[in-house]
């Protein structure tokens, strides 16, 4: 009689104590990986591409942006309808403004033509640059930067005013006040080509504006290098155009010594130690002194070579001492 063949589930158990199946595996098959690790891995090795209706929808988007951009920059909606115009004094003030607000009215908010505002005040010589804001939606704000004449020049029989880097404003009236410096031929350009005409302008420049509105006249001698004449005072001797600063302070150190009063010229070239010559009565024709007494309660800006009295009050010192800065920049 045949024994028939034991059912699946009755051989597990003997399976199992062998080591052949593990928990209804066979025992030699690999972990299966966790499912979340299984979906990772097919993203990974299959990327979704994006499809070509949204590509093209996505162009067309920043298309109609672009294209409503350019629209809106020039449209009368951000229009410049105001236009402010500031730092402008003087006879020329008005035709200038005039002259900014036609050309900013053409403009908008969003788009402003710089060169257009340029070439607008580029006839007037006293303009050296302009600032440029808008206020959207219509407003526009322009500040101008005044060329400051600091002397003068004659050409063809009639004074023309100069700023301190030699630019000529041939269009501006000089005031009788600049003092004159003169040119050894007539310059053909915009600026100066001489250089002891630029040099005498530098010491100009760099002069405190109480001290510069002083000066008659500025000359350049073998002696003396750079000699300027002040008005009712004396000469004073520079020498060359090096450390201006320092000697427009010794300058004013000198000329507040009441023991200089009357002197014929003071000199220097060397600033750390001015001379002061021509004293009168029986004055020693020379004198020197390393460190310049000042008044009591006085002192010198190192900056502008301004005399500032301290002990005076502030409202009179403002007016009286205190110099401005001579590079501030407004209309003569």
């Amino acid at each position: 009689m045949s024994r028939s063949a034991p059912p699946p589930s009755a051989r597990l158990p003997l399976l199992r104590k062998l080591g052949i199946v593990r928990d209804g595996a066979p025992a030699h098959a690999a972990p299966r990986p966790p499912r979340g690790a299984r979906v990772a891995s097919l993203t990974r090795v299959r990327p979704r591409r994006p499809r070509l209706r949204t590509i093209v929808v996505a162009l067309l988007a920043t298309a109609l942006l672009v294209a409503g951009w350019f629209w809106l920059r020039d449209s009368s909606l951000v229009g410049v309808r105001t236009v402010t115009v500031t730092g402008l004094n003087g006879g020329q003030a008005q035709e200038i403004e005039r002259a900014l607000d036609n050309a900013g009215r053409s403009m908008t908010t969003l788009h402003v033509r710089r060169d257009a505002l340029d070439s607008a005040v580029a006839p007037f010589s006293i303009v050296k640059r302009i600032e440029v804001t808008t206020d959207f939606p219509h407003g526009m704000r322009v500040h101008v930067v005044s060329n400051v004449a600091v002397g003068a020049v004659e050409l063809d029989g009639r004074r023309t005013p100069v700023t301190a880097d030699g630019t000529l404003l041939r269009d501006v009236a000089a005031a009788d006040t600049l003092p004159l410096v003169p040119l050894h031929g007539t310059p053909t350009g915009s600026r100066l080509n001489e250089g002891e005409a630029i040099a005498a302008f530098a010491v100009l420049g760099a002069a405190p504006t109480a001290f510069r509105h002083r000066v008659e006249r500025v000359a350049t001698t073998r002696a003396h290098g750079l000699e300027l004449q002040l008005r009712d005072g004396p000469a004073l001797w520079f020498g060359d155009r090096e450390r201006l600063t320092a000697k427009w302070a010794a300058v004013a150190a000198v000329l507040a010594d009441p023991q200089a009063a009357g002197a014929a010229y003071v000199d220097v070239a060397a600033p750390e130690r001015p001379a002061v010559g021509g004293l009168p009565d029986g004055a020693p024709a020379t004198s020197e002194s390393d460190d310049p007494d000042l008044p009591d309660g006085a002192t010198v800006d190192p900056q502008s070579g301004a005399l500032l009295d301290l002990g005076a009050d502030d409202s009179s010192s403002s007016t009286d001492t205190a110099t401005p800065d001579p590079t501030a920049e407004t209309t003569p």
